[in-house]
């Protein structure tokens, strides 16, 4: 059994699978189309959501699955009843539960008494499925890493953090620029460097975002305020100059890609005339979530071979 709760939790050559199954998901998504005839999932989703909710009820429904949302007001983790009461009990129901929570201790201290597979959908620590999906969109369009630079403008949130982890893994040029007091977990970015020195990653941090941008291959950024920081309007005044517009496209690659994990606050942390440019694959990225929320529960679920065998026979 295997969970994936930290981008941590993977391996380089099982973010290769995951890859790997990906293409083939994507290429024949009709060959999955009985892979999960009788199991079922659970979403327990404390946080709204479009991209992840949607992206794994259909990608689990369309192989043949049954998935059942629990809403925040649904479940009430730790409230209404205790935490290991609910997971020990769905786990005898469910066969893996994807989770999008306010904190990440609650996600570990779930899966501590669920003893099935469970996927963080969102913390407030990480977001790995929108990593995977996202560095699945760079190698799609750059074809490799290797002598490319990814950068990222924005604030040093969750999606930063896994970023950081995958780059690290991949042994990407990985360059990001935050404010001063918004830089990326500590521990996190100890770790990636240590795991960069092994794949001779380049990992570089700095509070100019022309600097993260020059010759940049790949712009990526994220909303200044995320879902939970609602009441710290004031965190805004920290990104002027943080906001990734035409201007500061001038100093990336000729050939730059604009990436956003969405929602977008246009003109805030980017202009409309760059989510909307030629520059732009954010959409294509939203688009790859599905097809990776696919690999990950075929990957958790122990059904590659299985699904493999099918799209042989298909």
């Amino acid at each position: 059994m295997k969970n994936l709760i930290s981008a941590f939790d993977l391996s380089v050559k099982e973010i290769k699978t995951i890859f790997g199954l990906t293409r083939k998901v994507k290429a024949d998504p009709l060959a999955y189309r009985d892979v999960f005839t009788g199991k079922a999932i659970g979403l327990i989703f404390e946080k709204p959501s479009t991209r992840t909710w949607v992206s794994f009820e259909v990608g689990f429904s369309t192989m043949g699955g049954h998935v059942i949302y629990l809403g925040p007001d649904d479940i009430q983790l730790g409230i209404r009843e205790e935490v290991r009461d609910v997971a020990r009990v769905l786990a005898r129901y469910l066969d893996l539960m994807v989770m999008r929570t306010y904190s990440h201790k609650l996600i570990t201290k779930f899966a501590k008494y669920f003893d099935k597979p469970v996927i963080n959908g969102l913390s407030d620590l990480e977001h790995p499925c929108q990593t995977l999906g996202d560095f699945f969109t760079m190698i799609e369009v750059l074809g490799d890493l290797k002598g490319k630079k990814i950068a990222f403008v924005g604030d040093g949130n969750n999606v930063l953090n896994s970023l950081l982890i995958i780059a690290a893994k991949l042994g990407a040029h990985f360059s990001f620029a935050t404010p001063k007091r918004l830089t990326p977990d500590q521990h996190i970015f100890t770790r990636a460097l240590k795991e960069a020195k092994r794949t001779k990653a380049k990992l570089e941090g700095t509070n100019s975002p022309a600097k993260a941008v020059k010759g940049a291959d790949i712009i990526y950024t994220d909303v200044w305020i995320s879902m939970g920081e609602e009441g710290e309007p004031e965190k805004k005044e920290s990104f002027k100059n943080f906001q990734v517009n035409r201007n500061l496209l001038k100093h990336a690659s000729k050939d730059v890609r604009v990436m956003h994990c969405l929602p977008a606050h246009r003109g805030e942390e980017i202009t409309n005339d760059v989510i909307e440019g030629k520059q732009s694959i954010v959409f294509d990225q939203a688009e790859n979530r599905l097809h990776i929320q696919k690999a990950i529960l075929l990957y958790l679920l122990g059904s590659c071979e299985e699904s493999q065998n099918n799209s042989s026979e298909n």
